[in-house]
């Protein structure tokens, strides 16, 4: 396996649409098409996660017979699979095995599809009475558009005592739900993959698929909302001898655990790392004091961190540390609990019940527990800490559980829309603190990667676009040349202070962006930072004048805007071209998300799923220009056909290039028969060009003939060997891809 391409299916875009790309991406040097989810999903579904009928391949894509004519078109699949939650639709009766459990009970053979709390608890009541918007017909209860069943025998009885009598209870949207959901949706609800029939029902398609050569691998969503991930990959890797990867987001420092069956995570630790190698770390203090001085905020992060982890475990999780509390049996450990979930730094630490803990675990929650000591009573900070390692089983599996939701809704959706002195670095699993990474710090980490992991630049979740971070990444070599441009644009038009200085950076790094787009974006970012608005409490005057910020900002300040973001690209375009060349040829699998293969500009989802120029994209394959577009063209399918031609896990090796580069080999000393390469890419180019230039600073090239791919081709391209000077290896392209022929 050599790389995959990510293509986001809609309803507008299924199996045919797909298949009629598979020329292009073979001609690109893509190995696998990797799919977004495939089974039924709500009808009308942009993105596929909210399955809800795991026995059929989506009709809206083609279904089954679609797939396979995808998979005989010439490229093996990769399917993204859901095995943590499915959708609660509306009507609910689409769902079956739901409305199954919610009309027998406990007693119903699809009870134990779910995590209930019996009798389950649905929040979909508006504020006002609902009296009269509840109605019984043809043994179903109506709400509106919802539907629910009626327990058999109780069709007879008055309203309220019908209504007390079913095993659900319909509450208050605000209110917590019965069940486990995925974070704070609570139209997604936990599947118990770790029952055996659970497990066989909702994979039995996918396995019918790999096992007929329909699928050749899988992407797991979201292991860690499970109640056991290793126990359920050690079910699933036997009947997936192909790749199978898992969206596991591991923060700074964090590997994935050692007994995971799987071959790595989908590459956010990659993106992260890869981001930080283009900042600048003696930007920081003045990017953060200018984003101190306009916008008011604190410089320091973890204050802002502890503060959203805070807010949203009130705001969204006060029923599940109510039922965790309760497992663990103290009501009085409420508050101890709060705290620890709080001062947990990763999604997860790995305890199975009964067992002992492994150290890394027991570590990462006494250390969060000395932390969480400081705002409440030390012994019961302690007792909680022992109980979620040592304690009730439900206790120790529910409180793994529910860090995910409060790190992904805390730091993920909350304090990175509130703390971004510079927004590159505010990406998933991303530490906006951390301001750049040596060369030494890069090398080690490639050195400790799984060597099928998967790497990546962009995903249907990236908070914004690799090009958006290629320029962003710039402001912290020019870090007074952007306060000062941001304060003029503040002094003729704002808004929210909170949220201005956030506007700006999405302005200059997504240009040109039409006002609908910026507006759009603005919103989600004001309800993801609940400072002024949420979703859950909207404001009209506010967003009416979010919307009026936005579309004068473009109207007045849109020339200057343009005008900077001409500045930056001279040196966005070397970041751009070197992080592509960089993942794509690091070890680990790449992923090349839909459209990245060319420029893209793209901002949170939705924005990031639009449609791609699929047929523009063709046209530059075919006829390459100078652009940037055709620049990173150039570069991303030169890379994926070189991965052809090398070996996916020979052995990575460093090579010195000075402060301004970043370079390495991928299959040196390996087995004869396969080419060998290296990659040389520009780092922080302002200074490299305010310093002069590359002077006489040279580079020296591993033994053998090198040839240049980007120069020409595998025939024509320029040769080298030996000590090279970087003004000449790099003088017509901020990155080099060099081969060495086997024969050689």
């Amino acid at each position: 396996m050599t790389s995959t391409y990510r293509v986001q299916l809609t309803p507008d875009f299924g199996f045919t649409e797909a298949a009629r790309l598979v020329g292009y991406l073979r001609e690109l040097g893509v190995g696998h098409l990797y799919l977004s989810p495939i089974l039924q999903a709500v009808r009308d579904s942009r993105h596929g996660y909210d399955v809800v009928d795991h026995s059929r391949v989506r009709a809206e894509f083609g279904g089954e017979e679609g797939l396979r004519e995808l998979a005989a078109a010439g490229l093996p699949l990769i399917a993204d699979i859901v095995p943590n939650h499915m959708t609660i639709p509306v009507p609910e009766s689409r769902n079956v095995q739901l409305w199954s459990a919610l009309r027998d009970g406990p007693d119903s053979p699809h009870a134990r599809w779910f995590d209930f709390q019996w009798p389950v608890a649905f929040p979909i009541l508006g504020d006002e009475p609902y009296g009269t918007a509840v109605e019984v017909a043809d043994g179903v209860l109506r709400y509106h558009d919802h539907e629910f069943p009626i327990r058999p025998g109780t069709e007879h009885l008055p309203l309220p005592e019908l209504l007390e009598a079913q095993h659900y209870r319909l509450v208050n949207w605000r209110e917590s739900p019965g069940y486990r959901r995925f974070f704070d949706v609570s139209s997604l609800i936990g599947l118990r993959a770790e029952d055996p029939e659970v497990f066989a029902a909702t994979h039995a398609v996918t396995f019918s698929l790999i096992e007929e050569g329909v699928l050749d691998g899988l992407r797991v969503d979201h292991p860690d909302g499970l109640a056991d991930p290793c126990g359920y990959l050690r079910r699933l890797r036997p009947h997936v001898p192909g790749p199978l990867w898992v969206e596991k987001i591991l923060i700074d420092g964090e590997r994935l655990p050692a007994d995971w069956p799987c071959d790595g995570t989908t590459g956010y630790d990659a993106l992260n790392m890869i981001t930080r190698l283009f900042v600048d770390p003696a930007g920081r203090d003045a990017l953060v004091e200018t984003f101190r001085r306009l916008t008011g905020a604190t410089d320091d992060y973890e204050a802002v961190r502890y503060e959203s982890k805070k807010h949203v475990i009130e705001l969204f999780f006060r029923g599940e540390v109510d039922r965790l509390t309760a497992d663990l049996g103290d009501a009085g450990l409420r508050e101890a609990v709060v705290e620890l979930l709080v001062a947990m730094p990763v999604y997860r630490a790995y305890v199975n019940p009964g067992e002992r803990p492994p150290d890394e675990t027991v570590r990462i929650i006494r250390d969060a527990a000395g932390e969480a000591a400081a705002h409440a009573d030390p012994g019961a900070v302690a007792k909680a800490a022992d109980l979620v390692l040592y304690g009730p089983a439900e206790a120790v599996t529910r409180f793994q559980q529910t860090c995910g939701p409060v790190m992904a809704k805390g730091v993920e959706d909350t304090a990175l829309y509130r703390w971004y002195p510079l927004a590159c670095l505010n990406e998933v699993g991303g530490e906006p603190d951390r301001f750049g990474v040596s060369a030494a710090e890069f090398h080690e980490f490639c050195a400790g990667l799984p060597p099928k992991t998967m790497t990546t630049l962009s995903t249907h979740d990236t908070k914004r676009s690799e090009d958006v971070r290629a320029r962003l990444a710039v402001l912290s070599e020019l870090p007074s040349e952007w306060a000062e441009a941001a304060a003029s644009w503040t002094a003729e038009v704002s808004f929210d202070p909170g949220l201005d200085y956030l506007a700006w950076q999405s302005l200059m790094a997504a240009w040109p962006i039409s006002v609908e787009r910026f507006t759009d974006y603005l919103l989600k970012a004001a309800r993801e930072a609940k400072t002024a608005i949420s979703w859950m409490d909207p404001d009209p005057e506010y967003e009416s004048g979010l919307r009026d910020f936005a579309r004068r900002a473009i109207e007045v300040c849109g020339p200057s805007v343009a005008s900077f973001t001409a500045v930056v690209d001279r040196y966005a375009r070397v970041n751009s071209l070197g992080q592509k060349a960089i993942q794509l040829l690091m070890p680990g699998i790449p992923d090349v998300y839909q459209g990245n293969e060319t420029t893209d500009f793209s901002l949170v989802d939705p924005d990031n799923r639009r449609p791609v120029d699929f047929a523009r994209r063709g046209r530059l394959l075919a006829a390459p220009d100078d652009t940037w577009d055709g620049q990173k063209l150039l570069v991303t399918t030169t890379a994926l056909r070189l991965r052809q031609r090398i070996d996916p896990a020979g052995p990575y090796v460093p090579i010195e290039a000075g402060e301004h580069a970043i370079a390495f080999g991928r299959g040196i000393g390996a087995s004869a028969g396969v080419s060998t390469a290296v990659v040389v890419a520009t780092r922080l180019p302002v200074k490299l060009e305010r310093r002069g230039g590359w002077g006489g600073e040279t580079i020296t090239l591993p033994p053998g003939r090198w040839r240049d791919l980007l120069g020409g081709d595998e025939h024509t391209g320029r040769e080298y060997t030996g000590r090279v000077p970087m003004a000449h290896l790099l003088s017509r392209c901020p990155v080099a891809i060099l081969e060495q022929d086997p024969q050689a």
